[in-house]
Order: C-alpha cells, then structure tokens, then sequence
C-alpha cells in the first residue's frame, strides 16, 4: 500500500487536541498562554521529560509530548497536520505545505524514551528543522 495523505477528520481532530491539551495542562491555568510559543512548548516538554512525568510504557501520554512537538515544528516551519494511512495503520503527520514531504513526530520523543535514551528536545528540534529546510532547498534547486 502507498502512503494516502488526507486531512484530519473531525475525530482525528479532537483526538490530537486532547493529546495537546494533556501537555498544554500542565501550564497552571494562568499560564497557560505560554503553550501558544514554540519556546512555551519547548518549557513545558522540558519539564515533563527532565521530571520523568511520563514512564516509558505510557504510550497515549509520550504520544501527547510527539503532539506538542509536532505543533512546534508546525510554529517554526509552517507545516500542516494531516492523517498518513500505510500498511503501518492510519496517523497524525506533518507535511510541508505545497509538497509531498511528510515527517512523523508523534513519536520522536517516544521512540527515545522507550528505548532508554536521554531526550535532547533542542538537538530533536534542530535536527528535524536542517532536514525540512534541506528538503526544501533541494526541491527549489530543481
């Protein structure tokens, strides 16, 4: 099966939310402002991995903190959430506007705590930045 690219649904939608409201709660409610920046979403992903708030086998929960990810990359990069459906199943990704590139931060950060890693969430999010900017440079050479 090719990779099928759509845009969330209604459903697919509230769940995302939920997941970002998870993270986004962890804001005292008058601060919660501050998940709105990208360096608001970095503190709080900071925090929630630095404290161990989230034990590797909490899947639904290191799935939220992808989320979170997901929406800085979103801030900083102006990419769009849309549903990626493979062999794999149906999940949240992220496409650069306008082309066919797909990046999937749902589980950036899970993959490395489950496998005992130590999160570098500013190394994470450089790294996942060069590459989209290094995608776009080379679609623009052609």
């Amino acid at each position: 099966m090719t990779q099928k690219i759509e845009p969330l649904t209604a459903g697919e939608m509230a769940r995302v939310e939920k997941q970002r409201a998870w993270v986004r709660d962890h804001y005292d409610a008058n601060a919660r402002h501050e998940y709105d920046t990208p360096e608001g979403k970095m503190r709080v992903l900071d925090a929630i991995i630095r404290s161990k708030w989230v034990e590797p086998g909490e899947t639904w929960k290191l799935q939220c903190l992808g989320i979170t990810f997901g929406d800085i990359l979103v801030d900083i990069l102006g990419l769009e959430w849309v549903m990626v459906e493979d062999e794999q199943g149906r999940d949240p990704a992220l496409q650069d506007v306008g082309t066919t590139t797909v990046i999937f931060p749902l589980t950036a950060i899970s993959k490395r705590i489950e496998s005992g890693e130590t999160v570098q969430l500013g190394e994470l999010l450089t790294g996942f930045c060069r590459e989209i900017e290094r995608l776009r440079k080379a679609k623009s050479v052609h």
